[in-house]
């Protein structure tokens, strides 16, 4: 292997020195990359918890506020004067009046539809306990009748065996 001169060994080294450098440089620049997405990364976290936290107050002051212009407003007619109340009274009234009717009308109707729908029942109970009482006396004078021919034929040749015994 050829001997190197001088500067070519301080060429060389410097090379390598620079290739260490540079080496050095990206790997800080790596870690400082990874260090600021680390940070980040825990930053909104934070921010996503922050943010519940104040969804956690804020939905409850918002629904309180709400609800207290809604009753202001509900309460305002009856706050302002004597006439505005006893008309709102009169509408309250009224409407009142007019859902009772409208309450007492869907009642009867069910009442109605339940009466009617009792009776086909009834009509369709009794309809089919007459069809099985038909069929069971159609039964039963079937029966008896083919009985009594049974018994008479028994009858007839006991009494043909007892007078040929004779």
């Amino acid at each position: 292997m050829p001997t190197q001169t001088e500067t070519q060994r301080k060429a060389t080294a410097s090379k390598a020195a620079a290739t260490r450098r540079r080496n050095a440089a990206k790997r800080s620049q790596s870690a400082r990359r990874a260090a600021q997405t680390r940070a980040q990364a825990e930053l909104s976290a934070l921010q996503v918890a922050q943010s519940q936290a104040e969804r956690a107050v804020l939905i409850p002051v918002g629904a309180a506020l709400t609800a207290r212009d809604e009753v202001l407003e509900a309460v305002k007619p009856y706050t302002t004067s004597r006439e505005s109340a006893e008309r709102e009274l009169g509408k309250v009234q009224r409407r009142v009046a007019t859902n009772l009717r409208k309450f007492e009308r869907r009642g009867n109707t069910a009442r109605n539809r339940a009466l009617r729908e009792i009776k086909r029942r009834r009509t369709r109970v009794e309809r089919e306990l007459r069809q099985r009482r038909n069929q069971a006396t159609r039964l039963v004078r079937r029966n008896g009748r083919q009985g009594r021919r049974e018994a008479e034929t028994f009858v007839n040749r006991v009494q043909e065996q007892v007078g040929s015994l004779a």
